[in-house]
C-alpha cells in the first residue's frame, strides 16, 4: 500500500512527518509521491498563520475528488490544523475520514485501520498527559548527515497572538535518556549533524519535573563521541539565561547560530504580544550571545501591524534590524489565529498599510542579508557537505556552522565530509566557494 504524505510548517512539523512514515512504513506502507496512486493521503497542517491553514482546504479540494476513482482511499488531516478545527473539519469537508492531533501521531495507524474496517470518519484530537510520540524515533532517508530530534513539544508562555499552546498544548519534554540514546544511535548511522527541536527549548526539563536542564542537556549531547555538529531551535528570548549564551563559547560541537524571534522592536507592541521581555532586554541577549561567539549567526522572527502597531512603532523595528543585523528574518503580516486573545484587540492594522510595511522591512533585510553574506567573501569556512547540489554536475551542497548554504565543486564521495572551503562570490541568499 501506497501513503502520500504533504507537510506544511515549521521543522516540528517536518519531524513528526518523519514520525508518520515510519509508523506506517512498519504497517505495510510504503511512501509514494503520487497522490493519485495512494491507498492512503495525509496533510499534516499548520495554523500558526492563515496562509498554511487555507493551503489545507485547497489541498483537500484536490484529494477528495480522488475518492470516486478510489473508494478505498483514505484521507487523513493530522497537524496544528486538525487539532484546532476537530471534527468541524469534517463538517465542512463530509468526505474526510480522518481528523487526528497533535498528540494522536502514535495512533494513526490504527485509526486508519478502524476507518477502512467500519467506514465511518473519525476524529481524535484530545490532549494526553503524556505524548508517546515524542518517543518515537523517525527513520532517516537514504544518504542522511542531519537529523531532527524532538526534545520536547508545547508552550507554556501563551503569547497573545499565537495559537500554538492551544494546538500544541503544554510543554511536556522527553526523558534526557532517551534523547541521547536516539542521538548516540543516529551517529551510529552515519548521522554527522542534529537539531534539537521544540516550541521552548529553553523549557526543557521543567515539565515532568525531575529532569536536567535544557544548557545540560547540551551538555551532554556535545559529549556523544562521533556528532559533528549540534543545533538547537526554538529558543524564547525571555528565557534565553546567561548559562545558555556562555555555551556557545565553551561547547566544542555547538554551532554558532541562534533563530531567537524578537517579533517586534516596540516595547508597547512587546507588551501587546505578551512577550515578556523589552527591547533592551532583548538586545543585551544579543550582546552576551556575541560576547560568547563573536562569529554567531542570529535569525529571527518578526511579525508587522500586530494591533495598535503605529508607524513610529514599526520604525522601532525598523531600528533594531539596522541595529542587530541579522544573517535571516522570517517576516509576515500579522494573522489574527482564531481563539487568541490578540483576535479581539482593537487597532486592527488595515491591510495595505501590513502590506506596506512588510515590502519596506524584506526590502532593507535583503540588502542586510547580502551586506553579511560579502563580508564572507575570501574567508575559509568549514562545510558539511549535505549531497550534491541541485545544479552543476560534480558540484556539492552543505552549510557552514553559521548555516549558512555553499555550492562548490569537488570529487566524488563527499557526502557527509566536513572540508574546508574558501567563499569566492556571495549570491543573494547563499555562497559560491572552492575546496580550499
Amino acid at each position: 500500500m501506497k501513503v502520500y504524505l504533504e507537510t506544511y510548517g515549521c521543522q516540528m512539523n517536518v519531524s513528526d512527518s518523519q514520525k508518520l512514515l515510519t509508523l506506517l512504513a512498519a504497517a505495510g506502507y510504503e511512501a509514494g509521491e503520487d497522490p493519485a496512486r495512494a491507498d492512503l493521503i495525509i496533510i499534516n497542517t499548520c495554523s500558526v498563520r492563515d496562509k498554511p491553514e487555507q493551503k489545507v482546504f485547497s489541498a483537500l479540494g484536490r484529494y477528495l475528488p480522488l475518492k470516486k476513482r478510489r473508494p478505498g482511499l483514505v484521507v487523513a488531516v493530522g497537524g496544528c490544523v486538525a487539532q484546532q478545527w476537530g471534527a468541524a473539519l469534517q463538517r465542512r469537508c463530509p468526505d474526510l475520514d480522518l481528523v487526528f492531533g497533535t498528540h494522536a501521531i502514535d495512533r494513526v495507524p490504527a485509526l486508519v485501520v478502524a476507518v477502512r474496517e467500519t467506514r465511518q470518519p473519525a476524529a481524535v484530537t484530545d490532549f494526553r498527559e503524556e505524548i508517546p510520540s515524542l518517543d518515537v524515533v523517525p527513520a532517516q532517508p537514504p544518504g542522511a548527515v542531519a537529523a531532527f530530534v524532538t526534545i520536547m513539544q508545547g508552550c507554556d508562555n501563551y503569547c497573545s497572538y499565537c495559537i500554538v499552546p492551544y494546538v500544541r498544548g503544554r510543554e511536556y519534554s522527553r526523558t534526557s535518556a532517551a534523547i541521547l540514546a536516539e542521538i548516540r544511535a543516529l551517529v551510529s548511522r552515519g548521522i554527522k549533524e542534529v537539531t534539537l527541536l521544540g516550541q521552548n527549548v529553553n523549557s526543557y526539563g521543567r515539565r515532568p519535573a525531575g529532569e536536567i536542564g535544557f544548557v545540560e542537556l547540551l551538555r551532554r549531547v556535545d559529549g556523544i563521541a562521533g556528532l559533528a555538529r549540534l543545533r538547537f531551535t526554538t529558543s524564547h528570548p525571555k528565557d534565553l539565561s546567561p548559562a545558555l549564551a556562555a555555551a556557545f563559547g565553551e561547547l566544542e560541537h555547538l554551532c554558532p547560530h541562534i533563530h531567537l524571534p524578537l517579533q517586534a522592536g516596540s516595547d508597547a507592541v512587546l507588551r501587546r504580544m505578551g512577550r515578556g521581555y523589552t527591547a533592551a532586554e532583548y538586545l543585551e541577549k544579543v550582546a552576551a550571545l556575541r560576547r560568547a561567539r563573536p562569529d554567531i549567526a542570529l535569525s529571527t522572527d518578526l511579525i508587522v501591524g500586530f494591533p495598535g502597531e503605529k508607524e513610529a512603532d514599526f520604525q522601532r523595528t525598523m531600528d533594531l534590524l539596522e541595529e542587530v543585523r541579522y544573517d535571516t528574518v522570517y517576516s509576515f503580516k500579522y494573522s489574527p489565529r482564531p481563539g487568541t486573545r490578540a483576535a479581539a484587540l482593537a487597532g486592527q492594522v488595515p491591510d495595505e498599510v501590513k502590506k506596506e510595511r512588510l515590502r519596506r522591512l524584506q526590502q532593507r533585510q535583503d540588502e542586510i542579508t547580502a551586506a553579511n553574506l560579502r563580508a564572507l567573501e575570501g574567508s575559509r569556512q568549514e562545510v558539511l557537505v549535505e549531497g550534491p547540489a541541485k545544479k552543476g554536475a560534480g558540484r556539492w551542497v552543505g552549510r557552514t556552522p553559521g548555516n549558512r548554504i555553499v555550492n562548490f565543486s569537488g570529487p566524488a564521495g563527499l557526502l557527509g565530509s566536513l572540508v574546508p572551503v574558501k567563499i569566492t562570490r556571495a549570491l543573494r541568499h547563499s555562497l559560491q566557494g572552492e575546496l580550499d
